[in-house]
């Protein structure tokens, strides 16, 4: 279903949370990937390094969040908005908090504040 609804998702569109307060625009829709459950150590890489330092080594410029949320928004596919309500300008948007794409926008089932933002 998620799928489903990230696929209508475009480039540019508002996105408003759950209170329907406005979150920002779309920057980025990124589809998921079930297959995206791991991270691959490059060659040279410490394997008792930590999950952090092997995803920096790995050179993944998106989603730039911690390692275990960045591995959920890879696996089930995720928004990037530009918004002003976060200090880096750009919070994540898990596929599964889409509750409807219409040609108003990107309407979400919970607060901007409970959205993670870019590290």
């Amino acid at each position: 279903m998620s799928q489903q609804v990230i696929s209508r998702v475009t480039t540019g569109m508002r996105v408003v949370d759950s209170t329907g307060a406005e979150v920002g625009t779309v920057d980025l829709v990124q589809r998921g990937d079930p297959n995206a459950v791991t991270v691959q150590a490059p060659a040279g890489v410490d394997p008792g390094g930590s999950l952090d330092e092997l995803i920096e080594s790995a050179a993944v410029e998106e989603p730039d969040v911690p390692a275990d949320l960045a591995a959920r928004l890879l696996r089930t596919g995720y928004l990037k908005v530009s918004t002003e309500r976060a200090r880096t300008g750009a919070v994540y948007v898990l596929a599964d908090r889409i509750t409807a794409v219409t040609d108003d926008g990107v309407r979400l089932d919970v607060p901007a504040a409970e959205l993670p933002e870019e590290e």
